[in-house]
């Protein structure tokens, strides 16, 4: 899904699952709607199971290799997104009280890609609606120098709390909004900073 709008800041939802039977792109798609609804952004969906994701990494940097950083053919599409994008926002289950393999992979075969850049978290889960999975992409994130946005969604016991690809709680969308405000503030702020002069990482 991509939506253009002039003057708008390139938002990438990641779909961070790739386990069988998964509910992120039911998320996901939700999201992406209230994102393209907002108006601040143009929005690009990309879907981790659709991604050539190796665990095994190049023995160089991503940091210091650049452009030469040798990835695989079929990363291609995941990497021009995240280079293209002014924010991301990063929907993710919780597994065991983390985030899920494929959401590493995908972080780790970049770097720069996420440098001075916003990250805002849509989670689901059990009991904790997957703020731990959160939490420790947090701390994942700060360490590549991207900004994380305070206020996210969660969406605790998923699999009663959703029907016909929507959330049953009516405040849903308005937190929804609180955070592609801070978001798009966030990008604009960014950006600008980002063009003015070269970010000191």
């Amino acid at each position: 899904m991509e939506n253009t709008k002039s003057g708008a800041h390139r938002l990438v939802v990641v779909v961070g699952s790739v386990r069988e039977g998964r509910f992120g792109p039911v998320v996901s798609s939700w999201v992406a709607e209230r994102a393209a609804e907002h108006g601040g952004f143009e929005v690009e969906v990309v879907d981790l199971a659709e991604v050539e994701l190796p665990l095994a990494l190049p023995s160089s940097s991503p940091k210091f290799a650049g452009d030469d950083y040798p990835r695989p053919a079929g990363m291609a599409r995941l990497t021009e997104a995240l280079e293209g994008a002014d924010a991301f926002l990063i929907v993710t289950p919780e597994y065991n009280h983390s985030y899920p393999a494929s959401l590493k992979a995908a972080i780790d075969w970049h770097f720069t890609q996420w440098t001075a850049k916003p990250v805002a978290f849509v989670s689901y889960g059990g009991a904790a609606g997957g703020r731990h999975a959160v939490l420790h992409l947090e701390n994942v994130l700060t360490e590549l120098h991207a900004v994380t946005i305070r206020d996210g969604l969660a969406f605790p016991n998923y699999f009663t709390a959703w029907e016909d690809g929507r959330p049953t709680d009516p405040n849903a969308a308005g937190y929804a909004k609180v955070l592609l405000d801070q978001l798009s503030w966030w990008a604009g702020a960014l950006k600008n900073a980002r063009a003015a002069a070269p970010y000191p990482a």
